[in-house]
């Protein structure tokens, strides 16, 4: 008497060729799927960080002087950093600005930047938001307090994002 189970053979075994039938279906499946999309997706570096600032803009802008196409240290700490909060537009609506109270300063907002000089930028940068007695999680970035190159490229992407009255 011979035994059969629910694979389909005697004992429990496949009959021969289901196996490469099965593996052949495997491979030529795979390589379809693969063969789709057969053109490399397009480099990406994540956001431009080579446009320009300020309302309806994308990002900072370049440095005079800067090689185009090679981010300065300022944008990059702005786009890695600061617009994480701030936002990459300066609007105060990045993604961890949701979850903070106080909100981050909107750069758009004309009477702020008027009400502020350069020197109080590169302070808050350098020293931080609760030693300037405002939130505490704004963070402290001494290691910029002599890189006068950098907090005055920061300065810049900051002021890029005034609107004009």
């Amino acid at each position: 008497m011979s035994k059969t189970t629910s694979r389909g053979g005697p004992g429990g075994q496949r009959p021969p060729g289901v196996r490469s039938l099965v593996l052949a279906l495997v491979l030529l499946f795979t390589l379809w799927a693969c063969g789709k999309n057969e053109a490399p997706p397009p480099p990406s570096t994540g956001v431009n960080i080579t446009q320009e600032t300020g309302p309806g803009k994308r990002g900072p802008s370049h440095a005079p002087g800067d090689h185009a196409g090679e981010p300065s240290d300022a944008q990059r700490i702005f786009m890695t950093v600061c617009a994480t909060c701030h936002g990459i537009d300066g609007t105060g609506t990045g993604p961890a600005a949701e979850s903070l109270n106080p909100k981050p300063r909107n750069y758009t907002d004309a009477q702020w930047q008027a009400s502020v000089t350069d020197d109080d930028i590169r302070e808050i940068i350098v020293k931080g938001g609760q030693a300037m007695k405002k939130s505490a999680m704004m963070p402290a970035n001494p290691n910029l307090k002599d890189d006068t190159a950098t907090l005055d490229g920061l300065v810049q992407i900051i002021r890029g994002f005034s609107k004009k009255p």
